[in-house]
């Protein structure tokens, strides 16, 4: 970072940085020699927004973000042999498991209604499913997809996080200046393509439309990547146990369903054991189903000839729309399937490294599918009367129990992949705030992304027991699995698009051609499955409406709660007023009052002071807050401020965590490293008005009051500030007499002696810290107001609250003995 220079006009700091952001333009009211208040303040930040060359604004909440300068994070650790052997086969074990066994079912559902007629017609649907197979896995999700990961993660979820945190994109206010100085941020500087970036991150900013459709996008995506986890296992495992009828030709449909049925009793019972273990054991199984498939494929190309190689020709394509345009397009539904597990690969990458995953898919997945379809065609254009379960027949006779045995094994590993994706996808929608707070268990003490919800696991299950006995077909399902993978596959391609527009900054041309031709080609495969939806996919597309409505109502529920928060937050007047004892008696002890503002003093703290006959001689406001990135690193965890005079003993904290963080720490570690970090920043604090006080012995001008001074960050870069580090705030217009006397007080004794001054709050925190921590939490109560429309009253009264009241706690969540607990209920009209 470059040297400061000059204050700018507004309290800007202008810097030799290449760097450009968005900041806003204050009007300049120093100049009458005020005095900016050293404390959080309670008005909003008002100003022009303009797009100037500088370094981030500083304030206090900044300058601890700037305690760490950033961890250097490798996207690709070395890899030796035999760690290259382990992470293929967990990677096989774990995201591919879906694509892989397509196989079974993709041919069978495409020749379902249209029977072959002739040898052109396989040649036709085999060129369908090999362009399907580069053109959607490879190209699109291998090598473009997944570089559009957050830090490693992928998922719709992921590609909402990352849009967000280079745009403010999220319906939910409580973005601050530092958060951008994670150093898991990442944040590119803007080079080429800077003007179109700007322009969109402006829209994406300031229109509220565009944030609701970006979110009902998400959304909706989600809704379908949980709706593939159920149709998910219900086509693999039942495809896979259909080839018993095959072998065993007294075997009927209602065998083979309790047979499916008793097999998914089994594979979500072991679940919880977690990804890696479960990667590792099952890794070698779905090896050997790949060296299966390429090997019989192998084996019916010899016996059968290599003419189904001619299917390489796109003309073939063409030949099989001009003959039969209708069966042509009712064969885009199945063949579709062969290209199921794509998003799978990408909503499970935060198991592995991308580089993993791509070389796994091209030089092993890949060339076995290939040759597996390539073989049963083979097998087909010998045998054109045979259009039910194709890949059992086309197997050699000596070899077909230890395939079915592998097949079964490899359809419950498959299953487990769209599982876990779902597991990711809900973990990663709870933090953002868009889906209930549920229990989540970490299955790896050493990866922080294996984890296993239990309610979602069990819902999964019976969701999935239900489809099976509904449908009971393959040819049924089949289709409403196409309908759930096409949903998520185009909302990917829309996100993507977005992230090369405002992130990647590639040329416009390309992003047109990207969009143009995956969402044409998406939407011609959603036609061919929505045409059968009234042979009952129409019961996926209720289940995926529900879970949409239920993540909607939670967000909004959510966002107007917040906004109704900030709303009715004290006023900084009125604590002013009340005097450091703060109208009541302090008593010894620290409370820490938990609420969602990361601004100002929440309504429920009043609530607290009214009802309580005494209050802690110290506060901390403690804000939870969930930043978009994976993950927080544990030293920039909290950041502090402030509130009121010093006498008050009244802080802000907002404790910061990445969708990916685990929220485990006893509350007693969660205590120690939140009074560690309080006393870096007042130590901080104190060596900053130290070299305030020390410029302004130095300077000559009358204005004592004027701050200006420099901050040497660790790393060694020198900022120059505008406006000090805890009066980064306009002064309040209307202060008591005595609140103003009080404030003027401690600031003297704050300069005449720094060193007495901090050495006595120091003691003070340890003596309220010895005499006990009490978490004060607010039991808030939701409800519309009287004169709200109906349609609202329904949602917030009933649907919102149902959800609250049956999701997991916030007590929970913070794993707070109940002998340190106080709580107060509060409705909140909305």
């Amino acid at each position: 970072m470059a040297e400061g220079s000059d204050r700018t006009n507004g309290g800007l700091v202008k810097m030799d940085s290449t760097e450009s952001r968005w900041v806003f333009q204050e009007e300049d009211d120093s100049e009458d020699g005020g005095v900016r208040n050293r404390y959080e303040s309670e008005e909003d930040d008002n100003g022009e927004q303009r797009l100037i060359r500088t370094g981030p604004r500083i304030d206090s909440f900044d300058v601890e973000a700037l305690e760490v300068p950033g961890v250097q994070r490798h996207d690709y650790e070395d890899f030796n042999l035999g760690g290259s052997l382990i992470l293929v086969l967990q990677t096989l074990g774990v995201v591919f498991g879906d694509v892989g066994t397509s196989p079974l079912y993709t041919f069978d559902i495409m020749f379902n209604k249209y029977p072959i007629s002739e040898k052109e017609d396989v040649l036709g649907a085999l060129s369908l499913v090999l362009y399907t197979l580069i053109i959607i896995p490879l190209v699109k999700y291998t090598l473009i997809v997944l570089w559009g990961n957050d830090d490693g993660e992928g998922g719709t979820f992921a590609l909402y996080s990352l849009i967000c945190r280079n745009a403010k994109a999220s319906l939910l206010p409580n973005q601050l200046p530092s958060d951008a100085r994670i150093s898991s941020f990442r944040l590119k500087v803007p080079s080429a393509e800077l003007e179109r970036s700007l322009k969109l991150k402006e829209h994406l900013e300031t229109s509220a439309i565009l944030k609701k459709l970006l979110l009902i996008l998400v959304l909706f995506g989600t809704a379908m990547v949980i709706a593939g986890g159920v149709v998910t296992p219900a086509m693999s495992v039942m495809s896979a146990v259909n080839g018993l009828k095959v072998g065993i030709a007294s075997v009927e449909q209602g065998e083979v369903v309790m047979i499916t049925v008793a097999s998914l009793i089994v594979l979500f019972s072991v679940q919880k054991f977690g990804t890696s273990k479960m990667g590792l054991a099952v890794g070698p199984a779905l090896f050997l189903w790949f060296c299966c498939l390429g090997g019989i494929g192998v084996f019916n190309l010899i016996k059968y000839g290599m003419t189904a190689f001619k299917a390489f020709n796109p003309f073939y394509i063409y030949h099989y729309f001009k003959k039969n345009p209708f069966q042509a397009w009712n064969a885009l539904g199945g063949c579709l399937l062969s290209a199921t597990g794509s998003e799978a690969m990408f909503a499970d990458l935060c198991y592995f490294s991308v580089r993993s995953v791509q070389l796994t898919f091209i030089f092993l997945v890949l060339p076995c599918l290939l040759l597996g379809y390539l073989g049963q065609a083979a097998f087909l254009m010998e045998t054109t009367t045979q259009n039910e379960q194709i890949f059992f027949s086309s197997l050699p006779s000596g070899v077909f129990w230890p395939v079915v045995f592998v097949a079964m094994i490899a359809a419950l590993i498959a299953s487990r992949a769209m599982t876990t994706a779902t597991f990711s996808c809900i973990k990663k929608a709870t933090a953002l705030g868009c889906f209930p707070r549920l229990k989540i268990i970490h299955t790896s003490r050493k990866f922080m992304g294996h984890i296993y919800i239990p309610v979602v696991n069990w819902f999964l299950l019976v969701s999935c027991l239900g489809f099976v006995a509904t449908f009971g077909s393959i040819n049924e399902i089949g289709n409403a699995y196409g309908i759930a993978e096409v949903g998520v596959m185009m909302v990917t391609t829309v996100l993507v698009t977005i992230i090369m527009l405002l992130i990647w900054q590639i040329n416009i041309f390309l992003v047109l051609f990207y969009l143009i031709f995956y969402v044409g080609l998406e939407l011609l495969f959603f036609s061919s499955v929505l045409g059968g939806v009234s042979d009952g996919s129409w019961v996926l597309l209720l289940f995926a409406a529900v879970l949409f409505m239920i993540m909607s109502i939670w967000n909004y529920g959510s966002k107007m709660k917040y906004e109704t928060e900030v709303k009715q937050k004290l006023s900084m007047d009125l604590m002013l007023k009340l005097g450091c004892n703060l109208g009541t008696i302090r008593a010894p002890g620290m409370g820490l009052v938990y609420n969602e503002l990361v601004k100002g003093i929440p309504a429920i703290f009043g609530h607290f002071l009214t009802t309580l006959p005494a209050i802690h001689s110290m506060i901390i406001f403690v804000s939870i807050k969930y930043v978009p990135v994976p993950v927080v690193p544990q030293n920039e965890r909290f950041l502090f401020r402030r509130v009121c005079p010093k006498s008050y003993h009244m802080f802000r904290c907002i404790a910061r965590y990445g969708y990916k963080d685990v929220r485990k720490e006893h509350h007693q570690i969660f205590e120690q490293l939140l009074i560690e970090s309080l006393e870096k920043f007042i130590r901080r604090e104190a060596q900053e008005r130290s070299l305030e006080s020390d410029e302004d012995g130095d300077s000559d001008s009358e204005a004592e009051t004027s701050f200006s001074s420099v901050l040497v960050a660790p790393n060694g870069s020198i900022y120059s500030l505008g406006a000090p580090l805890l009066s980064d705030y306009d002064c309040l217009e209307k202060q008591s007499s005595e609140a103003s006397s009080s404030f003027s007080q401690a600031i003297d004794d704050a300069v005449t002696d720094p060193g007495k001054s901090l050495e006595s709050e120091l003691s003070f925190i340890h003596k309220a810290k010895e005499s006990g921590v009490v978490y004060l939490l607010g039991h808030g109560d939701i409800r519309a107001r009287k004169d709200s429309w109906f349609f609202k009253k329904l949602v917030i009264n009933y649907f919102y609250a149902f959800l609250r009241k049956n999701c997991r706690r916030g007590i929970a969540t913070l794993s707070i003995p109940h002998t340190h607990l106080m709580q107060v209920g509060m409705t909140y009209m909305v």
